[in-house]
């Protein structure tokens, strides 16, 4: 997703809906930003991967999977397109978009959204009550992530490289296979020679090594 701001002053959903309903935009903090370029392929790949295994997951469930285009509306000056979604408060779906924060979040990461996605995303997450963030980064193909404590705020992430599998912390039966969704089912893992011995092991047990 493109990373371009287009106004500083406060700009309003309404605004939005009147004057450029064809047009794929997202507002942080009143500032929009242009949702192009067009995304990479291996974004595209990414988002459709992670988008089947949330969707199989929550198929015939209470929570319901979303992804890309569909308008997030947190509050008058903040609407975002995630990549893929769920939202488990059913009164947040209406027919035009969501009107409130999803529970689970998955960003894929463009060159030109990186730092958007990592600053104010994240921070706007948090805000709104996002419970559970993931970052994943096609360039070195690794996954971050995040999970919104009582606190109200994100603690440290959690990385993980494609060659791991992790599940969701607020889904603990929603398991993500990078190994699949990166689509390296015929790549073999070497690990690096200065790999501690801890995770070696840990590597060994989860059938990489």
């Amino acid at each position: 997703m493109g990373n371009t701001a287009r106004k500083i002053e406060p700009y309003t959903y309404q605004e939005y809906l009147e004057n450029h309903g064809d047009e794929r935009l997202e507002i942080i903090d009143g500032t929009v930003y242009d949702m192009s370029p067009s995304p990479s392929v291996k974004h595209q790949r990414l988002v459709l991967n992670f988008g089947e295994v949330v969707n199989r997951h929550f198929r015939g469930k209470a929570c319901t999977p979303f992804i890309a285009p569909m308008d997030v509306v947190l509050d008058d000056i903040n609407v975002v397109e995630p990549d893929v979604f769920v939202v488990c408060d059913k009164s947040k779906i209406t027919d035009a978009n969501i009107k409130g924060a999803p529970d689970l979040i998955i960003e894929v990461l463009s060159p030109s959204t990186s730092v958007k996605d990592r600053r104010e995303k994240k921070h706007l997450y948090q805000q709104h009550g996002v419970r559970e963030y993931i970052i994943v980064n096609p360039l070195d193909e690794s996954a971050e992530r995040f999970f919104r404590a009582d606190s109200g705020r994100y603690g440290e992430s959690d990385i993980f490289g494609w060659y791991d599998a992790f599940a969701s912390r607020i889904f603990p039966d929603l398991i993500f296979y990078l190994r699949v969704i990166f689509e390296k089912e015929d790549v073999e893992y070497v690990a690096d020679a200065n790999v501690p011995e801890w995770l070696a092991e840990k590597l060994k047990q989860s059938g990489v090594l």
